[in-house]
C-alpha cells in the first residue's frame, strides 16, 4: 500500500511526531514555521498531500487535488465554511475534547465566584474593607445548572457539577445518549449520557430557563446558534440566575445581554468569549460590578495539556484513517455548511 502523505502546519508535540515518523504507511512533511492564521503554502507541497493537519487551511487550498482528510487544531470550525469539502470528497475532523477539562473547570470556578461574589470581596480587600455579609457566604450545592448544549464541555461540566451536589438540566436538539466516536480525556465527561437530572428538547427552551440558577452556554457558533439567546430567553431566567458564556460571544445577543444586566433581569454573568477581539476599553461589559470578564482563556492553545491532547487526537485518527475505521470528531456535511 502506498504511504499517505501528511502535511503538518501546527506546532509539533515531539513524542507524537516521532511516533508518526516511525510508521511505514505515512510520509510526514512538517512546515518549518507553523502558523495559526491562513497563509499561502508552497503549491508543490500542497499538491502532494493526502492529509492536512493545521489550524487554518492555506489560502491556496484549492491546489490540494489529492486531499482526502483535514484535521484542524481547534474545536470551532468556521474556518472550514465555504471550502466545499464534502463536494470535493474531503473529510474533516476537529479538536473536540482538548478543552473539556479546562473549560469545565472554568465553569465551576465561575459559578463559585459568582455565588460568593468574589469580585466584590477582592474590591473590599483592595479598599481595606472588612465586610462579612451573608452575600459572600452562599453555596452552589443544591443549585441547578442548565447546560445549553451537551457536547464534551457540557458533559465535563455536568460531571463536576454532580460531584459538587448540583442538579444538572440540559437543553439539546438531539437528546442525550452515548457519544460514539468523539475524543475525551479518559475518566472525564459523561460518555454514556446518564448524568442529567432533566433533559429539555426543542420547543421547551423557556421551561428549561425558568428553573435555573446558572445558565452555561455550551454550543458551537453556527447559523442556527448565532443570536440564539436574546431578550426573550434572558427574561425567562430567574432574576437570581447567572449567565456563563465560554462558548462564543455572538450566541448571546449583545444588546440583549447589556439590557439584562442594566435592568437586572439576571444577577450577573461570567464571560470568556466576546463580541470584539480585543474588547475596546470603553465597552460597558468591562465595568459591570456583577460581571466576571476573562480574555478567552478558559481553554486555549496555551493550556498546558492542549498540544498533548491535540496530537493524541491526530495520532489516533491517523491509525483510524489508514485502517478504514470511523474518525474521531468527524464533522458532518451539515456542520461544514454552517447550518
Amino acid at each position: 500500500m502506498k504511504p499517505i502523505k501528511i502535511l503538518i502546519d501546527v506546532a509539533a508535540h515531539e513524542p507524537a511526531l516521532a511516533a508518526l515518523r516511525q510508521r511505514t504507511d505515512c510520509e510526514i512533511d512538517c512546515l518549518a514555521t507553523p502558523e495559526e492564521k491562513a497563509r499561502e503554502i508552497d503549491p508543490a507541497r500542497l499538491a502532494e498531500a493526502d492529509v492536512l493537519f493545521c489550524t487554518f487551511p492555506p489560502t491556496n487550498h484549492a491546489l490540494m487535488r489529492r486531499l482526502r482528510w483535514i484535521q484542524i487544531a481547534s474545536t470551532g470550525y468556521t474556518q472550514l465554511f465555504g471550502l466545499d469539502l464534502p463536494a470535493r470528497g474531503v473529510r474533516a475532523t476537529n479538536a473536540r475534547g482538548c478543552f473539556d477539562v479546562p473549560i469545565g473547570e472554568w465553569n465551576i470556578a465561575m459559578m463559585v465566584n459568582l455565588a460568593r461574589n468574589f469580585r466584590q470581596m477582592i474590591r473590599n480587600q483592595e479598599a481595606t474593607v472588612w465586610d462579612r455579609s451573608a452575600i459572600f457566604q452562599n453555596e452552589i450545592r443544591g443549585r441547578t445548572v442548565g447546560l445549553w448544549g451537551y457536547g464534551g464541555i457540557g458533559r465535563e461540566t455536568a460531571r463536576l457539577a454532580r460531584l459538587l451536589g448540583m442538579r444538572v438540566h440540559v437543553m439539546t436538539r438531539s437528546g442525550v445518549g452515548p457519544r460514539g466516536d468523539i475524543y475525551a480525556e479518559p475518566g472525564t465527561g459523561d460518555p454514556e449520557g446518564v448524568l442529567p437530572d432533566r433533559v429539555f428538547r426543542a420547543g421547551e427552551e423557556l421551561d428549561f430557563l425558568r428553573e435555573l440558577d446558572f445558565l452555561v452556554v455550551a454550543l458551537p457558533l453556527s447559523k442556527a446558534t448565532e443570536g440564539l439567546i436574546g431578550e426573550r430567553e434572558l427574561q425567562a431566567l430567574p432574576p437570581s440566575a447567572f449567565l456563563l458564556n465560554p462558548a462564543r460571544g455572538p450566541i448571546v445577543r449583545e444588546e440583549a445581554l447589556l439590557r439584562a444586566l442594566r435592568e437586572k433581569w439576571i444577577a450577573g454573568a461570567a464571560l470568556d468569549t466576546h463580541y470584539y477581539y480585543p474588547m475596546p476599553p470603553e465597552h460597558p461589559l468591562w465595568h459591570f460590578p456583577n460581571v466576571i470578564f476573562t480574555p478567552h482563556i478558559s481553554g486555549s492553545s496555551l493550556s498546558p495539556k492542549f498540544k498533548q491532547r491535540l496530537w493524541e487526537i491526530f495520532s489516533l485518527n491517523v491509525q483510524r484513517f489508514v485502517s478504514g475505521q470511523p474518525l474521531l470528531n468527524e464533522l458532518t456535511s451539515q456542520q461544514l455548511s454552517g447550518a
